[in-house]
């Protein structure tokens, strides 16, 4: 199995250079351990022997130069298939940094402003209450305090949540669809029918609720721009970045590269699956529907650790790309990053990604000033830009062992820096 492994890793690296997302640099040029990279090649070789995961690609690149391109095991378990370096992954929640982006090109048109109420867009938004939990189990239902702004839906401080979640007790959580349910059943409009009818579940402005905030952002992109999601993205980042296979709506041939997990979860046993691999999408859901290849990502964390340019493409403007990775929770705002992903102590949220704002206290190494967001189907991808560096890893592993991958790469990763 390690022989495997290797061989496909080993294949794919020797053809990287006519399919490098990035300029290609040795280790050594940009302060990594060529020995601490191969311990990524040996954690995954355990993994996939274990069949804990099937497969993994992983890029990293450090002063805008590719240092580790190399994909492991399998694509697809089912059928046997190698993994490619151009697998496709359903991305889940890195959606959301992308749809973010989408609607600051809008602010900076003077389009989208962030302290535009949401009921400019959809007025049914300012009718929502506030489900305050009782003792006995009930909610009582609380009027708005203040509204729901545009800024809130990109750090998600509108109240909205998600649900099919069990690590809350909130009686809440029964209420709502969980992440991707509404872009299986509806359009935009039925989507945002649904989600206006149910409570908040804080006061806006109040706390950190990760949920169906951006997937709000994205039909306010759709309305403010007059084009789908995915269209405004082709043109305006996935087009010009050069993310060919970026979409919302992978075509036939994409399908075919479209990485699969196990059929049961290796921690529990029970059955798993990645509901968008078989399904179509009847919106373009901007906070867990979109797909595209590790490389794709690559250049889009790229841009921004660049300040909102790569290859002579400006996306963003360096003040927009400063003030989206900036810290947006205040010491009025609850800050529960960390409930949504253990090892982010010592995070905030800016607009659209988590943001490390002090030393210590994560389980991970970094430092501050690092944005990341991951995808709830194994997905992750962070930028230091202390380090002038940019992660990105794609598995297709749903159940709670996506955390431990999580982590694990990010301790490797910084393992290898000698410099």
């Amino acid at each position: 199995m390690r022989r495997f492994i290797m061989a496909a890793a080993a294949v794919f690296v020797a053809g990287m250079s006519h399919a490098a997302p990035l300029p290609e640099a040795e280790p050594s040029q940009v302060g990594f351990s060529k020995q601490g990279l191969a311990r990524l090649d040996d954690f995954f070789a355990r993994e996939i022997a274990a069949k804990r995961v099937p497969g993994a690609v992983v890029a990293i690149a450090r002063d805008g130069r590719l240092v580790h391109y190399k994909a492991y095991g399998q694509l697809d378990p089912a059928k046997d298939t190698p993994m490619p370096i151009d697998a496709v992954f359903a991305l889940a929640s890195m959606t959301k940094p992308m749809t973010a982006v989408a609607g600051l090109t809008l602010m900076e048109q003077g389009r989208l402003p962030l302290q535009a109420k949401l009921t400019e867009y959809y007025p049914a938004f300012g009718e929502m209450k506030v489900g305050v939990p009782q003792p006995d189990g009930s909610l009582k239902m609380e009027p708005q305090a203040s509204p729901i702004h545009i800024h809130d839906l990109y750090r998600h401080t509108s109240g909205l949540m998600y649900g099919g979640r069990p690590d809350s007790s909130s009686p809440l959580v029964r209420l709502y669809p969980d992440g991707i349910a509404p872009a299986l059943e509806g359009d935009t409009q039925a989507f945002i029918e649904r989600i206006a009818k149910l409570p908040l579940a804080h006061q806006p402005s109040t706390a950190f609720e990760y949920g169906f905030s951006i997937d709000v952002l994205g039909a306010v992109v759709e309305q403010v721009s007059g084009q789908r999601l995915g269209d405004y993205l082709a043109a305006n980042v996935w087009g010009p970045l050069g993310m060919k296979d970026a979409t919302f709506h992978p075509s036939e041939a994409q399908r075919e590269r479209l990485a699969h997990p196990f059929a049961n979860d290796p921690l529990t046993g029970k059955p798993q699956a990645i509901k968008l691999l078989d399904a179509q999408t009847r919106f373009d859901c901007g906070g867990a529907c979109s797909f595209a290849t590790v490389g794709d990502y690559l250049r889009f964390g790229q841009m921004l650790l660049n300040g909102g340019e790569l290859d002579g493409k400006r996306i963003l403007s360096p003040k927009t790309v400063h003030h989206m990775t900036s810290n947006h929770l205040g010491p009025e705002i609850k800050n529960n990053v960390a409930n949504v992903e253990p090892h982010r102590g010592g995070f905030g949220f800016g607009l659209g990604v988590a943001v490390r704002t002090s030393e210590g206290l994560s389980s991970v190494p970094g430092n501050p000033g690092e944005f990341t967001w991951n995808g709830a189907y194994g997905t992750q991808f962070f930028c230091d830009p202390q380090e002038r560096l940019v992660v990105v890893v794609g598995t297709a592993a749903p159940g709670e062992l996506r955390k431990y991958y999580r982590e694990n790469v990010q301790d490797i990763v910084y393992g290898a820096m000698v410099k």
